[in-house]
């Protein structure tokens, strides 16, 4: 629909946005020494539609018919290729599948609502018509959330919710806005930015996801150390069911039995479909700043990120990337060609010549980001106190420029993927999280169950991680994985390595997802991780309030 946005069908983002890797000369040796891949230049600049091989919509002209009169003419559609940017998520399995024109089953119509009364009306068809509604943001989801179930003879229809994209208002005594669920992150920033205030939740995929999809599916931002995860962030909804809107009012804590706020976080459209949030935002910062640090070791990396949080000093995050994600980000640097850089890499040479005369082994050692946000003098309060407590873990500091960068080239990760899978070749995410006491044993046993998994393949594989988001108890450990795929049998191999990787987080204390949600990806681990009885209680809901199962049926729990 010309009135909201799409990423391209094929791939992530938008049309005409690459990854491209003959700028930064230490790319290519780099991925050939990790899993034995030539990199080839870029052939695809898009894929035709007309190579799809595209299901027909099984919609009845009697459910289209009674759509157009809910929604309008406009704002119903059949189209195929809407059809496919609806009918999943963008991760590596379902870009797999897309590609492979391997659909199974795809929704049979697309819908955009542009009120909460319209939505309301879409509800109480589901039911009387026995319709499946999946709802649907800015289609970023990589845990499987959107899949219809191949064997759904059903009609199905995708709720985008895209035309509920404004910012209501803003409660600039309490630090409220209440802003409708279909807008995009950009969007929404600019909107709360020119009256100067900010959300704060930046996830990696804020270019292309929804304040809506971020409650769904229970999200965190990179700058949650200071704002929050969604689930702090959100004070009030409303949600719509066939029977009824759920209205929580945006109260500071209540005291009301059992939080159906967090109940409706987190959901994944199978409670009803949120239509309108209240949320805290705060006043933009005067300063902005990321401040980059060298780590002779890992572990010296962690334990000074923890002391930052037993210090309690207000960071708007720290991020550490292992050794191994260390080098993959020094590969992915620029060749110079200003005087300014060719400056800026003698001085990295100097400086890594350095560190080895004092005994580092620069193939241990690992960069850290630290973000400070507030007033000039107290980013300048916080910078000392986080540098004095880094160089007693033996840090040194890089200064502003690699973080600037870092700060720039934040939310381009994933056009990698799509450029490695041209490569054949699989590069996906997995993340967790851990109390402190048991971050370093997760990290290495997610390490040691990956390489048993490349190695039952016959593969060469890679695997990398950073630590993302600090909690008073413990963090998030990221995961990155890649290897190149067979293809006569890419999902099975796919399977064994992810699986190998979730496991390896329930097995030594950790969560099966940090903020990517459940969906059909992670639900195998569910009973395992919020216990058998847990999951009961989770299905005694679903089933008790959607007893048609018309409401994106199987995911969180089957």
């Amino acid at each position: 629909m010309a009135h909201v946005k799409h990423q391209k069908w094929w791939g992530w983002g938008e049309e005409g946005v690459f990854f491209n890797y003959e700028n930064k000369p230490a790319f290519a040796p780099f991925v050939k020494e990790a899993i034995g891949v030539t990199l080839r230049p870029r052939e695809r600049d898009t894929v035709d539609f007309s190579t799809a091989n595209v299901p027909a919509s099984k919609a009845p002209d009697s459910v289209l018919e009674l759509l157009r009169e809910i929604n309008g003419a406009d704002n119903v559609s059949t189209d195929d290729e809407l059809r496919v940017i609806h009918w999943a998520g963008k991760s590596v399995l379902e870009l797999l599948q897309t590609l492979r024109n391997d659909f199974h089953r795809i929704p049979d119509v697309v819908v955009y609502p542009g009120t909460e009364d319209e939505v309301t009306a879409l509800m109480r068809a589901a039911v009387e018509y026995d319709l499946v509604l999946i709802p649907f943001g800015g289609g970023s989801s990589i845990s499987r959330s959107l899949q219809p179930d191949p064997a759904e003879e059903r009609c199905i229809v995708s709720v985008d919710l895209g035309r509920l994209n404004k910012v209501l208002e803003i409660d600039e005594t309490s630090g409220l806005a209440t802003i409708q669920a279909g807008v995009l992150g950009p969007d929404m920033e600019e909107q709360l930015n020119a009256r100067g205030w900010t959300l704060g939740h930046f996830p990696d995929s804020f270019t292309y996801s929804t304040l809506g999809g971020w409650a769904a599916t229970r999200s965190s931002g990179m700058q949650s150390d200071k704002y929050g995860d969604i689930a702090d962030i959100i004070r009030g909804l409303r949600m719509v069911r066939a029977t009824g809107t759920v209205v929580l009012r945006p109260l500071p804590s209540t005291s009301t039995g059992p939080s159906l706020r967090e109940m409706i976080i987190g959901s994944e459209g199978r409670l009803g479909i949120i239509t309108e949030l209240s949320v805290h935002v705060h006043r933009l910062p005067e300063k902005h700043q990321v401040i980059a640090y060298m780590y002779p070791t890992w572990q010296q990396a962690l334990t000074a990120v923890r002391q930052f949080t037993e210090a309690e000093i207000p960071l708007a995050f720290a991020r550490v990337s292992d050794a191994h994600e260390t080098a993959f980000s020094l590969a992915t640097q620029k060749a110079p060609t200003s005087p300014k850089s060719k400056l800026a890499a003698k001085g990295q040479d100097a400086l890594w010549a350095v560190m080895r005369k004092r005994g580092w082994d620069t193939d241990d050692m690992c960069i850290s980001y630290v973000c400070f946000e507030g007033s000039p003098k107290d980013v300048e309060s916080r910078k000392k106190a986080v540098a004095g407590i880094a160089k007693k873990n033996g840090a040194i500091v890089l200064g502003s420029g690699p973080g600037a960068l870092y700060d720039q080239k934040k939310f381009d990760t994933p056009y990698l993927r799509d450029f490695l899978l041209e490569q054949n070749t699989v590069g996906d995410v997995s993340e967790t999280a851990a109390p402190w006491s048991k971050l370093t044993t997760v990290h290495k046993a997610v390490y040691d169950a990956a390489e048993r998994a490349y190695a039952s393949l016959g593969k060469k594989g890679w695997i990398m991680s950073h630590m993302s988001h600090s909690y008073h108890s413990g963090a998030c450990l990221y995961f990155t994985f890649g290897y190149v795929y067979d293809d006569e049998n890419p999902y099975d191999e796919y399977h064994t390595v992810k699986s190998a990787i979730q496991q390896a987080f329930i097995d030594n204390g950790g969560t099966l997802s940090h903020h990517h949600g459940v969906g059909l990806e992670h639900q195998p681990w569910m009973e395992q991780d919020i216990s058998p009885e847990g999951a009961n209680i989770m299905r005694a809901l679903f089933s008790s309030t959607d007893p048609g199962n018309n409401l994106n049926p199987g995911k969180v729990v089957s």
